[in-house]
């Protein structure tokens, strides 16, 4: 693909403090090169005038969410959505880094594809993104990851009124409602963009959160849960601690062939099998937590609590939820 992308790239976005991520800025400023670039900025005052001058003198379009909501980057996602300048819309969240293959590889999966769920990998690779890592491998051995970032045909996510602006896994939100609507999913576990780890503490106090996404996912979340049970039944009774080890053995082979898979394996360190096997002995508590969250009232997020996870697919083809209009509210800047 030669040229300038016929497409959009949009990044949902609210940061708490005024300065600017020079990586981020000099990674929008190259992206404005290749592709339209909004940014729906849904910070107060301070950091979203800062963000608008550091792209003073980009191609960057810089607005406000003006779709209601209670999860930020769903409404960001949604009115980035709405006021798309092309067809095909690839959505990311501000720790994605494409590079000009990848948002092409993009770019063309949606010309027959009408959602494509990218897969991510992590550079550099912290001891904590290591740790995602072996979250990421699994996930692939199953079918793909879900990562941070997506690419839609806008036309379909008009025609439903929008997804759910108040349920917390809103990727998985965004891919039911467009399958429930008619549109093909296609996932290409060897389309691979990196993504840059959050920090130490950002990490930490995603894992609760994390783990109550799955309850949008019923198989998964029983398997999860049925976990904690199974291992401390294997690790009290001494003649079943050989189960035990054929537990690890398994956890380790899924997870290395989800590093093999696709071409995994070039992006994929060795011990990323290893690390699953921490991601695992984590979630197998945190999903209870996650439940012990929900019967509280739902997860915290932001100054709010969303209750949902995600549609079901069967709530969505019975009748597609339909997002409230746009609020009547002017953009700060538009570039």
């Amino acid at each position: 693909m030669d040229g300038r992308m016929d497409a959009e790239y949009v990044l949902p976005i609210r940061r708490a403090q005024s300065a600017v991520d020079p990586d981020l800025r000099a990674y929008l400023h190259r992206l404005s090169d290749w592709i339209d670039v909004t940014v729906v900025d849904g910070s107060a005052a301070g950091p979203y005038a800062a963000l608008d001058t550091a792209l003073s003198d980009t191609g960057v379009r810089h607005l406000t969410p003006t779709v209601p909501g209670r999860n930020g980057k769903a409404r960001g996602a949604m009115t980035g959505i709405l006021t798309a300048r092309h067809t095909r819309v690839v959505i990311a969240d501000d720790d994605i880094r494409y590079t000009r293959t990848t948002l092409e590889r993009v770019c063309g999966e949606l010309r027959t594809a009408t959602f494509v769920r990218v897969q991510n990998h992590y550079a550099p690779l912290t001891w904590w993104a290591r740790w995602d890592t072996g979250r990421i491998l699994l996930n692939r051995a199953f079918g793909g990851d879900y990562g941070g970032t997506v690419g839609l045909r806008r036309s379909v996510a008009l025609r439903t009124g929008g997804y759910r602006t108040d349920v917390l896994f809103e990727n998985l939100e965004l891919e039911r409602t467009v399958a429930a609507a008619g549109g093909s999913v296609r996932v290409p576990r060897d389309l691979l963009v990196t993504r840059r780890p959050p920090t130490l503490r950002h990490f930490l106090g995603q894992r609760v959160r994390q783990a109550y996404d799955d309850l949008a996912q019923p198989v998964r979340l029983v398997t999860e849960a049925a976990i904690l049970p199974l291992v401390l039944a294997l690790a009290l009774a001494r003649r079943r601690r050989p189960l035990l080890g054929a537990v690890i053995a398994v956890i380790l082979a899924i997870a290395s062939h989800g590093r093999r898979v696709d071409a995994g394996a070039a992006h994929f360190p060795v011990d990323g099998p290893l690390w699953a096997l921490g991601w695992v002995g984590e979630r197998m508590i945190t999903v209870w937590l996650a439940l012990f969250v929900r019967l509280r009232g739902g997860v915290r997020y932001g100054d709010t609590r969303l209750r949902d996870a995600a549609s079901s697919p069967a709530a969505l083809r019975a009748g597609l939820h339909r997002i409230p209009p746009p609020e009547p509210q002017a953009p700060r800047s538009e570039r």
